[in-house]
């Protein structure tokens, strides 16, 4: 996934389009990451006004979309306004050659007014999704996940969801290790598992010396292969159970245990891509009691099994 579409018009929202550029731009300051190719698609030739008074020539027509090997859409500042139809067969053409289409935000009402999300599930920002819902009825719509997808079609929630959406893209396709990378040089979370709530109350305090959850899960993250509960976590936090359940949750928008299975499950893939370690040791490194029980769970949140994951993984790396 080296080559990506960044499809531009009238009204897209700055923000979102700066997150495209800095996910998959090509900078010296980022050395060992792959080689991206970066193309700005629109209509021919036009001046696209951005959001916030912005504007940008594309460097390529929305044809260009079909060549690529992802496409991403990004949120628009009005979802009702009407989209240029040779836009939109642009998308429906790149779709049924298979490339992979992904919106941020708002941009899901461009997919769904191409009709390449019917029949499917698909999120926006909360506040839209009753719009989405309203306006395409044949879209199963999910307010309350960061992103939802899969099968080539992905959409994301507003602002940082969005960003969430393109490193799990980019770790699909080059592994956990860049998409930290990239996180890391945005100055951003790595992993938000995409079913994580959009309503989170409370941020990530970023002094984890002085916020207990944080030292509780730097804890548990120092010895994955510990067999955690939520009462061991509680104690790390000198919290009761509930307490500590109920503070974890509205903290990270996920609940203690499916944050330990989440971080497991990225560790085993990021042991899977840098080390020859049997799939056993891999496995009880992580926490889990051996191949077997490490599988269902991997393959439930990878997508396939960590035989096969290692497998691709490497042999996209070699190709």
């Amino acid at each position: 996934m080296r080559t990506v579409g960044c499809l531009i018009f009238d009204g897209v929202r700055a923000f979102d389009y700066a997150v495209i550029g800095e996910v998959w731009s090509n900078r010296t300051s980022r050395p060992g990451l792959p080689a991206f190719d970066l193309r700005i698609c629109g209509p021919d030739g036009a001046r696209v006004r951005l959001g916030g008074g912005l504007e940008r020539v594309p460097d390529h027509g929305p044809a260009a979309l079909a060549d690529c090997d992802l496409v991403v859409v990004p949120g628009v500042e009005d979802p009702a306004a009407p989209r240029d139809p040779a836009l939109l067969a642009a998308l429906r053409t790149a779709a049924a050659r298979g490339v992979p289409i992904a919106s941020l935000c708002a941009g899901a009402f461009v997919l769904a007014e191409a009709g390449l999300l019917d029949g499917r599930e698909a999120t926006t920002h909360w506040a839209l999704a009753p719009e989405l819902a309203r306006r395409f009825p044949a879209v199963t719509v999910r307010p309350e996940v960061l992103f939802t997808g899969g099968d080539g079609l992905w959409t994301s929630a507003g602002v940082a969801a969005g960003i969430d959406l393109c490193l799990h893209l980019v770790r699909a396709a080059h592994g956990q290790q860049t998409a930290a990378t990239i996180a890391r040089a945005m100055v951003t979370a790595p992993f938000r598992a995409g079913g994580q709530a959009q309503f989170i109350p409370t941020p990530v305090p970023d002094s984890p010396a002085d916020d207990p959850l944080s030292h509780a899960r730097a804890a548990v993250l120092a010895a994955l292969d510990t067999p955690w509960t939520v009462r061991r976590m509680a104690a790390e936090a000198h919290m009761s159970e509930r307490t500590f359940a109920r503070h974890f949750t509205a903290t990270t928008g996920t609940t203690p245990l499916r944050w330990l299975l989440d971080q497991r499950v990225l560790t085993a893939q990021r042991l899977l891509e840098e080390t020859d370690l049997p799939v056993d040791t891999v496995a009880t490194h992580c926490g889990f009691t051996s191949a077997v029980s490490l599988r269902p769970v991997f393959t439930a949140r990878v997508g396939i099994a960590p035989r096969e994951y290692r497998r691709s993984f490497r042999g996209r790396e070699e190709g």
